[in-house]
């Protein structure tokens, strides 16, 4: 069996799975087999394994800085947030039921076997597994029956390391308040603590830093400055979408769905140079100067058609329009183009029909079982091939599907309209190939000029591992793995 070393953060991000990311990779170039693994992950940024499973986002990129293929194991339990109140339960890639908090909180006893048990895999073929906590150790209120955090830690015998961060401030009381009240069995598996996200002289955090040494009695792994090229890494959380506006080149939109779900296919276009990238917030009206407007996939396809109403954004799109401008909706958001989303077995909450933009003579009727599928697509408007994936439920005809997006194993997909402005289709990450990028962009009258993405990533990982390297006692920290 392998040794485990846990990440676990003062808070919800603190830059928890940025900093597992960086070990990997540095664990990686020492030699070492290691995988990633997130016992409980909350995010509707989900990625799909070749087995027709799903983690989260942030599990695929330290999948991904680790060199690996992706694993249910690595993430064996992920919620997806449907509502305030209630978020889909996936176990070990597949969907269990959809539970609301109280009810979750009854059922995460009997996940804790799944947990152990991909836990267990992960290490019985690794020389090192890196896990990542979810939110704090400090929220002791929700600590009987963890999963995530402590009682995953306790249960499998693996030690921690507290991570910081003092960008959001208060960094002595985030690291000095946890300890305080965690109970002493938990407190005795943290085998101390990192800062996290530090801007300016570290010198100037020598006397609090070695304040929190004392009155903790942990010892400190090292003050990690900010890493600048964060935002070329695929983000999990839509907050941490950095808008990519520059003067001239082409003005895409994508709009901040309240559900908002695998956002990272926009992650691409913000690195094109000639791109001006920008995510609407609420409240907030569509630029008059717009050239695209995407609209992304959502964890609930009804509820967000409400919220895009709600903002005024059918009204703006519909403008759009008039002057000329594109659509494109992706999942989600290509059910949202059609004449009305059907639910009548309430999939995705209350059953019924909702009324949708009729940007596209097409109808989506929800089903219960979801497709989950990598794909090899060629995109027929410029006859270049890519590679994507579907997540999604629900199926979509209509009679603009006669005009598809692509054509997948000789079947087509998706939908476009008559005039060619406005056009729909359920795969995912189709700008992370730079072949089809570059002709879609070229399509509306751009020019790609970005780096391979692929390489960009891979080439920013490297660097976080040295930035890890060069700020962390990455030897300890690897060192207190059992």
């Amino acid at each position: 069996m392998g040794r485990a070393v846990m990440i676990q953060g003062t808070g919800s991000n603190v830059g928890k799975s940025m900093l597992v990311a960086g070990l990997c990779r540095a664990a990686l170039r020492r030699g070492l087999s290691v995988a990633p693994f997130k016992p409980q992950n909350m995010s509707n940024n989900a990625a799909v394994t070749s087995d027709g499973g799903e983690i989260g986002r942030a599990q695929a990129l330290q999948a991904l800085a680790c060199g690996k293929a992706l694993s249910v194991d690595m993430n064996p339990v992920l919620l997806k947030p449907e509502t305030d109140v209630g978020a889909q339960v996936v176990v070990q890639g597949k969907r269990l039921t959809t539970a609301k908090a109280r009810e979750y909180a009854r059922l995460k006893p009997q996940l804790m076997g799944a947990v152990q048990e991909s836990f267990n895999r992960l290490k019985s073929c690794n020389d090192l597994v890196i896990v990542e906590g979810a939110g704090s150790p400090a929220e002791v209120n929700l600590r009987a029956g963890d999963i995530a955090n402590m009682g995953f830690a306790r249960a499998a015998n693996v030690p921690v390391v507290l991570a910081g961060d003092i960008d959001r401030g208060g960094v002595i009381a985030q690291i000095i308040g946890t300890q305080a009240v965690m109970d002493a069995a938990d407190g005795a598996l943290v085998k101390g603590f990192l800062i996290n996200k530090f801007r300016g002289d570290p010198g100037l955090f020598d006397d609090g830093y070695a304040l929190i040494e004392a009155r903790t009695g942990w010892r400190g792994f090292g003050v990690l400055p900010y890493f600048a090229d964060a935002w070329k890494l695929p983000a999990e959380d839509a907050l941490d979408m950095a808008n990519a506006k520059r003067e001239g080149g082409l003005k895409v939109v994508c709009l901040g769905l309240s559900r908002i779900a695998n956002f990272d296919d926009m992650d691409p276009l913000a690195q094109e140079p000639g791109v001006s990238l920008t995510m609407l917030r609420a409240g907030q009206a569509l630029p008059g100067d717009t050239d695209v407007v995407i609209i992304p996939g959502s964890k609930s396809t009804r509820g967000d058609l409400a919220f895009l109403k709600a903002q005024g954004w059918d009204v703006d799109i519909a403008a759009h329009l008039r002057r000329g401008g594109h659509v494109l909706g992706i999942c989600g958001g290509y059910q949202m183009l059609g004449r009305k989303v059907c639910d009548p077995d309430g999939s995705e909450g209350p059953a019924g029909d909702t009324e949708g933009l009729g940007l596209l003579d097409v109808e989506t009727r929800m089903t219960a079982d979801k497709r989950l599928t990598e794909a090899r697509a060629v995109h027929v408007a410029t006859g270049c091939g890519f590679h994507g994936y579907e997540i999604h439920i629900g199926r979509t005809d209509g009679a603009d599907r006669a005009r598809p997006f692509a054509r997948v194993d000789g079947r087509d997909e998706g939908a476009v309209r008559a005039d060619g402005r406005v056009a729909g289709s359920y795969l995912h990450g189709m700008f992370r190939d730079d072949g089809f990028r570059a002709a879609w962009l070229a399509d509306l009258g751009a020019t790609a000029g970005a780096a391979g993405y692929d390489a960009t990533v891979e080439a920013v990982l490297d660097a976080l591992a040295a930035h890890v390297e060069r700020h962390l006692d990455v030897d300890a920290i690897l060192g207190v793995a059992r």
